[in-house]
């Protein structure tokens, strides 16, 4: 939905170059020398996302497809600096900061709430510094809720925040999208720019291999128009299907092959992307503008392949990797990243109901609104009860792979508080062919999607003298 404009990569690796100090031979020493540290935790800030998210998890027997990524304007990368993104801190004492759209702008454009809006962050760390590339990325870790809250074209002006677009995702949760909450950070793919990146705690961990998929950004010649973006992407670059030329969508997961040789890569920081990209490989989240593939490592990191110069060792193996590396079209199974076997939830059934608006008051004095965290459409007390009525089938959007599939049978579940109701009317024209009622909480129905022309009507109704809540599902059933 949103275009992420990048920095051109001979521009970018020299900001790498001037920026990164340390060598390679004291990265080799330290690789070779250096203790394993303590695993952390699954879902913390230093090890994002369940155990079973495709960024932990790795393909059994993968099998590879046969487009090979062009060359283009650069060589390919492995690189920080002041253009890589970083995963800023905050702690449980710090206060909230409230974010405003640009100058000129209704607010801070939320591609979940499908709105523009101003967004508050309830703890803000004090040393938030966004990216110095065109995309001015940041992503700030509450470690009281486990959220990730993302933003692409933040800035600071006068002791103000100000932000392009804003958008969030479960520290705890998959990494990726799904057809309600689509876009969960500022990358075009709808993830964080931290998920997949080099870290900087992973470094010098004395391991051969970072634990989980990386991320990757490619070119216009390499990415897909014709299919921009495949599970478990939500979104692609908005002029994607006009601009890029290749095969490789977003969301695709490439590797290099099982028998590549890694054993005569004297650069061992090298050698660890290359292992990785066996083992895990790497996500396709964006896209750069003339470099064939981009592996990111986090901002601050003091990671320089090229030794302050230019290692002709080092592009050469690079571009051996471009020559080699394929996309994964399927594979025998998966493993979780605690090695136990996991199944992609894209085979499972997944909600695509979202409660986000616009809602109209049809009655009563309260307003009810959306909340993007929580997902659910809040009310305050009242004494009377509110009506209100959702009727553009707004709540799904068409993520390409999540779409509700004509004439199959749905169950449509509802969570509720405070005496809140919710009702689904679905059409097929003008003709009502499902109609669930007002349904309270951990209530369900079943009901049929047409085979031509299904929308729906969400009508909601608060509870009455207290606050209430709904949420809903709308998954599929027998």
């Amino acid at each position: 939905m949103f275009t992420n404009k990048t920095t051109p990569a001979s521009r970018r690796l020299l900001k790498v170059l001037t920026c990164s100090v340390l060598s390679v031979a004291v990265l080799n020493a330290v690789a070779q020398t250096a203790s394993p540290a303590a695993t952390p935790a699954f879902g913390t800030f230093n090890r994002l996302f369940a155990a079973d998210s495709l960024w932990n998890s790795r393909p059994i027997n993968p099998v590879l497809g046969t487009f090979v990524i062009p060359k283009s304007s650069y060589y390919p990368i492995v690189a920080a600096g002041a253009t890589s993104s970083a995963l800023f801190l905050a702690k449980a004492t710090d206060g909230p900061v409230t974010i405003s759209g640009i100058t000129g702008t209704a607010g801070v454009a939320d591609p979940d709430s499908q709105n523009s809006r101003v967004v508050t962050v309830p703890r803000w760390p004090a040393n938030v510094v966004p990216t110095s590339n065109d995309d001015q990325e940041a992503d700030i870790y509450d470690p009281v809720t486990n959220i990730v809250h993302s933003f692409w074209g933040l800035r600071l002006v006068s002791g103000k925040w100000y932000a392009k677009l804003y958008a969030w995702s479960d520290a705890k949760g998959s990494g990726f999208g799904d057809p309600a909450h689509y876009y969960q950070g500022s990358r075009a793919a709808g993830v964080i720019p931290l998920a997949g990146m080099i870290r900087a705690t992973e470094v010098n961990d004395g391991q051969p291999y970072y634990s989980h998929a990386l991320a990757m950004s490619m070119t216009y010649n390499g990415l897909s128009g014709k299919t921009p973006y495949i599970y478990p992407a939500t979104s692609a670059d908005i002029n994607a299907a006009s601009t890029n030329t290749g095969e490789i969508p977003q969301g695709a997961l490439l590797m290099l092959p099982a028998n590549y040789d890694t054993s005569k890569i004297a650069n061992l920081a090298l050698r660890k992307v290359a292992e990785t990209l066996k083992r895990y490989g790497a996500y396709v989240v964006d896209r750069n503008d003339g470099t064939p593939f981009a592996i990111h490592v986090e901002g601050g990191v003091k990671y320089d392949l090229h030794n302050g110069g230019w290692d002709n060792a080092v592009a050469a193996e690079l571009d051996r990797m471009r020559a080699n590396l394929r996309q994964v079209v399927s594979a025998s199974s998966w493993v979780d990243g605690n090695g136990q076997p996991m199944t992609p939830k894209a085979v499972a059934p997944a909600n695509q109901l979202s409660m986000r608006g616009p809602w109209t008051r049809y009655s009563g004095t309260a307003i009810g609104t959306y909340d993007t965290i929580t997902q659910s459409l809040n009310f305050p007390a009242a004494a009377t009860q509110t009506v209100m009525v959702n009727g553009n089938s707004s709540g799904i959007n068409k993520v390409v792979w999540g779409k509700v599939a004509p004439g199959t049978a749905q169950k449509f579940t509802v969570t509720a508080t405070g005496g809140a109701k919710l009702k689904m009317q679905v059409y097929s024209g003008g003709t009502v062919v499902s109609d669930t009622g007002a349904l309270g909480d951990k209530a369900s129905a079943r009901v049929t999607w047409p085979a031509t022309g299904g929308w729906f009507v969400l009508t909601a109704y608060s509870g009455v003298n207290q606050a209430s809540t709904l949420r809903a599902t709308l998954t599929p059933t027998q």
